[in-house]
């Protein structure tokens, strides 16, 4: 507070806290699984923590079910988060109707009609997920707060090392789907290792350009040195 006063709030879970998702989950068991199970045994759901998803099959059934959910909740003292609780419409190519929300974001995966293949090898619009912009943001976040780019006593392979676990994670969690998403987001490592690289050797400072062209001969000639070059060559082909 601006006057230096103590809040101590007397509902709620910490922020960001440990100790927040382990309670929702044992709140939420009881408050919202269970009862989705008794009320709506047709219709199925993904909850993680406060976050949940219910696959309605109609238009009707979804506001239904979100009266109902109001209701539910404001017995246990919940409230629906009332900007991110909405009704979206999952468009795709059987499914061509307007409505003004078709897309969604859910544990750092934005769901959206996208273009893609269908089984007959045709391109097709589909509703699929991909790396959301927030986590993109996460990721670039992440990475310039451990400062890992900007050790510029390291050399590119211990740079690589430094990098390879973080990459990994990443690639395994968000390069499950769409993994060009993920590609074009983490291209500002490259954009940061040509920053490194200006920055560590002579003759390419001030001569982006030359970085550019000085990396892509390091990917030429070590193509596996970053976790995460290989995506790219995987997208590429």
């Amino acid at each position: 507070m601006p006057d230096g006063t103590v809040v101590k709030p007397d509902k709620g879970t910490p922020q960001g806290g440990v100790v927040s998702p382990v309670l929702a989950n044992l709140f939420l068991h009881y408050a919202f699984d269970r009862w989705m199970q008794k009320s709506y045994p047709d219709v199925p759901f993904e909850r993680y923590a406060d976050d949940a998803i219910c696959h309605c099959m109609s238009e009707a059934q979804a506001r239904r079910l979100k009266q109902e959910l109001e209701a539910r909740l404001a017995e246990c003292k919940l409230d629906l988060h009332p900007e991110k609780t909405k009704i979206v419409y999952c468009k795709q190519a059987n499914r061509r109707a307007d409505y003004p929300i078709c897309q969604f974001d859910f544990l750092g995966y934005t769901f959206r009609p996208r273009s893609v293949m269908n089984r007959m090898g045709k391109l097709s619009v589909g509703f699929t997920p991909a790396v959301s912009n927030k986590a993109a943001r996460a990721m670039r976040q992440e990475m310039r707060r451990k400062g890992l780019l900007r050790r510029y006593d390291l050399d590119l392979n211990d740079l690589a090392d430094q990098t390879r676990p973080i990459l990994r994670g990443w690639m395994q969690y968000y390069g499950r789907f769409t993994r060009s998403a993920l590609a074009k987001a983490l291209r500002a490592v490259d954009a940061a290792l040509v920053h490194w690289a200006q920055r560590k050797y002579k003759s390419l400072q001030r001569r982006k350009a030359r970085a550019w062209v000085w990396l892509a001969g390091v990917k030429s000639r070590q193509p596996g040195l970053f976790a995460h070059w290989g995506i790219e060559a995987t997208v590429g082909r």
